[in-house]
């Protein structure tokens, strides 16, 4: 298991890149499916979830040729459909959530798929329900046998109703539906980024998607898509993260190419912590600041931070939120309302020195320390994507050395994260 080893204290500066989006990343991959036509996707970042998912589509057939560092071109006109039931293919979809993406193009295509249990984050219970309701709205049948879901179908459009705004559930039955019989109506859909820009790669397919950006979508099924060129947003998790990482070790930096009209609300978020956020363009600069201080609502009441449904806060950066309120003025509370499990990483931060009180599974004060008491280096490991790197600029604000073991995490959603903070100026080892 490899670790890395940071020696904190250090002020960055200087320029980052975010990387191509993660998350938008495995649900355009997904739908190369579609078409036997070429599908050219740029910005696709080098990290380990998106590199297992083209290698579970090179697994079933399909041709993929790297272009250049972050651009493929994918075929798919030889698909082997059997693949998808062998042990093989169950084994590469449990080390990968975004596999589950796979079903719903597939299934799209061909009228079956299989959904082995995907693999993800133990961030808590993640159903996967909403997929499966919007699946036999649209006419499948689906049999569980063996740890797997066996779907079958000739689909027909329909009208739906979501029982949650499922990111994934929304791309899958998107996946699914553009090529169904007649015309699927989607109520409560998700509206993230991701989202928005899957079905801007799908119309540029030949899918004729209306609503886009809404809750509501409208979907008149096509026979047949092509192929076309995609572009991924920047991934608006690492502008989040960069963002918190300039305000915790008090560095000056800035962050080009943000797409900084699809962050929503993350620049405010952290403006609330008393954070300066720059604007200039398509780029964000963040100066360095010793304090920050805490906003108070307008009776004077405690601060409050929480995650929601987009254009809510994204629940991928409360774990960010949290780290740098521990050294501002003032406290926060920080809600984590979707996932049960993703605040119980703060006891490594209590061990350096913050000052939390984790009041059930989701709710956490954090009673900033204004930097008289800097966090203190220690060992520990990353539970998850989002905490590791959570944890990482936990440690680059530290005194002293600190280990955080099972960086494989991180590896999975951000791209060569320690050499690209190296060139800013932190001091961070990898160790094999």
């Amino acid at each position: 298991m490899s670790e890395f080893i940071i020696r904190g204290g250090n002020r960055l500066s200087g320029t980052i890149t975010p990387q191509g989006a993660k998350n938008e990343a495995l649900q355009v991959i997904c739908a190369v499916l579609l078409t036997s036509d070429e599908v050219r996707i740029e910005n696709v970042p080098n990290i380990r979830d998106v590199n297992k998912l083209i290698s579970l589509l090179k697994y079933l057939g399909v041709e993929v040729r790297q272009e250049n560092e972050d651009t493929y071109i994918f075929k798919a006109d030889n698909i082997k459909i059997e693949q998808a039931y062998t042990a093989e293919y169950a084994h590469l979809c449990s080390e990968l959530r975004g596999s589950i993406m796979l079903s719903g193009a597939l299934l799209g295509r061909f009228g079956r798929s299989v959904i082995p249990l995907p693999g993800g984050d133990k961030i808590g219970r993640r159903r996967v329900d909403t997929h499966f309701a919007g699946f036999e709205k649209l006419g499948a049948k689906i049999k569980y046998e063996s740890n797997t879901f066996y779907i079958d179908g000739s689909l027909q459009g329909t009208y739906m109703l979501l029982d949650e705004a499922s990111v994934t559930g929304t791309a899958n039955i998107l996946l699914a539906c553009v090529t169904a019989n007649g015309t699927t109506t989607i109520f409560n859909a998700a509206c993230e980024p991701y989202v928005v820009q899957l079905c801007k790669m799908l119309n540029a397919m030949g899918a004729r998607i209306s609503g886009v950006g809404s809750n509501l979508l409208t979907i008149e099924g096509v026979q047949s898509l092509h192929g076309c060129t995609h572009r991924l947003l920047a991934d608006m998790i690492e502008v989040g993260s960069f963002i918190g990482l300039a305000a915790i070790t008090a560095s000056s930096l800035t962050i080009e190419n943000v797409d900084y009209d699809m962050l929503g609300i993350i620049p405010d978020t952290f403006r609330r912590l008393g954070i300066k956020v720059e604007r200039k363009g398509d780029n964000i600069f963040v100066p360095q600041q010793n304090i920050y201080e805490v906003e108070r609502f307008r009776d004077g009441s405690i601060m409050t931070i929480s995650d929601a449904p987009w254009p809510g806060f994204t629940p991928d950066l409360i774990s960010i939120i949290l780290v740098v309120a521990t050294q501002a003025q003032g406290s926060v509370l920080i809600h984590q309302k979707m996932f049960e499990s993703r605040l119980f990483f703060v006891d490594k931060l209590i061990d350096m020195g913050a000052q939390i009180i984790l009041c059930d599974p989701h709710r956490a004060t954090v009673i900033g320390s204004a930097r008289r008491y800097p966090l203190k280096g220690v060992k520990m490991t990353s539970p998850d994507i989002r905490a590791g790197v959570a944890l990482l600029l936990a440690a680059l604000s530290a005194e002293g050395e600190s280990t955080i073991a099972n960086i494989e995490q991180i590896d999975r959603g951000y791209q060569n994260i320690d050499r690209r903070l190296n060139a800013l100026g932190a001091e961070i080892k990898r160790r094999d």
